[in-house]
């Protein structure tokens, strides 16, 4: 069995059957991290003596579970590396910035918690966009976080260690966040599935805030399953942060795999991106509709309400915000910031209180509009993530010419007015164009996330995408 290049459900259930011990995984994923990491720089730090101490552990509890008859928590004797900016009390969390890399926290994350009790435990912390403020990868403090597939090109951003850690089978899974495009990004950019939560679904609590909004809380991984499984631990209730009083499932959430989609209507909306896209671009959308067709999903013709008043408040919002959290150390520490991100954050300031309040206001009816002309006439809508091929970093990076402001614009025109409406969507591998992935993205009416993984299972068994892996992964020898 090749463990690295498997899923997290399948290495589970290797250390369930006793195939595999803890330490072994622990030590293959490492090994592999270290290798890749010249290349992608998908890393901020690797932990190797605790991950390697917790992986004992977990051995030594599972010797004595197995002999006893007991039952062990879903993930545990799982290591996993996270977005670096989610806190654990007595450490720093560098956030991708220099302001925070010191700051010792006091308090652990929900998010990170709930891992903990479902006995994952980490081996790294991640390499992402400054304060999750960047949705291409690039960061001038910490270096660039690479394409699995090409490190040339972009691996999106701000959760850009996420996903090029998991494509590149030095980690089965990561935590990332979504405020305007922050998991679906760079999942549809390295080829693995992101799903973006419903706001209010998992707990932000002791994560470096953003936009109070906007931002969510999200999973990366080379399944649907895997997304579904990791989902099922951290979801729910949490009094620290008030949304999430919003979960409708109690304990209770769960969802099945589908073999087959019949009765499943799947939104195509022309005015949301399809219309947008063509050559290879077009053609990797194309078959995942026809993937989704072969299993049984009848294709529907939606239109989109407004896409354009939508972004318009989706960036109304997601500049106004962040620069209210950060005014105090734009005034204090603004040499501290990469000119790009200070001037970003600079010009949320100029946004005046109306037109903030205006955009908020426009969120229930858009919503119900949704509603009525969307998921009214199907269940989930299929859209572009990017309705362009992957580009280089050069060509995004400061000085990338005169097309990079727009071509960066453009990365979450069609992710950022999901965030707004605080729906959820699931990134799936459509296919390659110019040599790199291509993702797509179902979007459903609020905590429907069952809905969309179950959607998501049947595409997954159609494509079978989870066998496709960039050349860093393949040649890495993993057993």
């Amino acid at each position: 069995m090749d463990l690295l290049r498997s899923t997290l459900t399948r290495a589970r259930a290797a250390l369930e059957r006793g195939d595999v011990s803890s330490e072994e995984l622990t030590r293959a994923l490492i090994k592999q991290a270290r290798r890749v990491q010249p290349v992608l720089n998908a890393f901020i730090a690797i932990d190797e003596d605790d991950a390697l101490a917790a992986a004992r552990r977990a051995d030594a509890e599972r010797g004595t579970a197995r002999r006893a008859g007991a039952a062990l928590a879903a993930l545990h004797g799982i290591p996993l590396a996270h977005k670096d900016m989610f806190y654990r009390a007595g450490r720093a969390s560098t956030c991708g910035s220099r302001i925070l890399a010191q700051e010792i926290q006091p308090a652990t994350a929900t998010v990170l918690a709930r891992l903990d009790a479902a006995g994952a435990f980490e081996f790294g912390r991640l390499g992402m966009s400054e304060f999750a403020y960047g949705v291409t990868g690039h960061n001038v403090h910490y270096g660039d976080v690479g394409n699995a597939w090409d490190a040339a090109h972009v691996a999106g951003g701000s959760s850009s260690g996420s996903a090029s850690s998991v494509a590149a089978c030095a980690n089965f899974a990561a935590l990332g966040t979504d405020t305007g495009a922050s998991v679906r990004v760079p999942a549809a950019c390295n080829g693995v599935v992101g799903i973006k939560t419903t706001f209010g679904a998992v707990s932000r609590a002791a994560a470096m805030p953003l936009s109070q909004s906007l931002d969510t809380v999200g999973l990366l991984a080379r399944s649907v399953e895997d997304c579904a499984l990791v989902f099922g631990v951290i979801a729910g209730a949490d009094p620290a942060d008030p949304p999430t009083n919003q979960w409708p499932f109690g304990e209770g959430w769960s969802w099945a795999p589908r073999g087959d989609l019949r009765g499943v209507r799947v939104g195509v909306a022309e005015n949301f991106g399809h219309g947008d896209c063509s050559g290879e671009v077009a053609a990797a959308y194309a078959q995942s509709l026809d993937a989704l067709r072969a299993r049984g999903a009848e294709i529907v013709a939606v239109s989109v309400p407004d896409p354009d008043e939508l972004q318009r408040a989706a960036m109304v919002v997601l500049q106004a915000e962040p620069a209210a959290l950060h005014r105090q150390w734009m005034q204090t520490r603004a040499d501290d910031y990469s000119p790009q991100v200070l001037t970003r954050l600079q010009a949320g300031l100029s946004i005046p209180a109306h037109e903030y309040i205006d955009a908020l206001r426009l969120r229930s009816p858009m919503l119900e509009r949704m509603r009525r002309e969307v998921f009214a006439h199907c269940d989930a809508l299929h859209a572009p993530v990017l309705t362009f091929a992957v580009p280089t970093r050069a060509e995004t990076d400061v000085g990338g010419g005169p097309r990079m402001r727009e071509m960066v614009s453009a990365f979450g025109r069609l992710t950022r007015p999901i965030n707004f409406l605080g729906l959820p969507a699931l990134s799936l591998p459509a296919g390659l164009a110019g040599g790199l992935p291509v993702g797509f993205q179902l979007i459903g009416p609020r905590f429907s996330e069952a809905l969309l993984f179950g959607i998501g299972s049947a595409y997954q068994a159609e494509r079978g995408f989870i066998d496709w892996h960039p050349r860093i992964a393949l040649d890495s020898g993993a057993t």
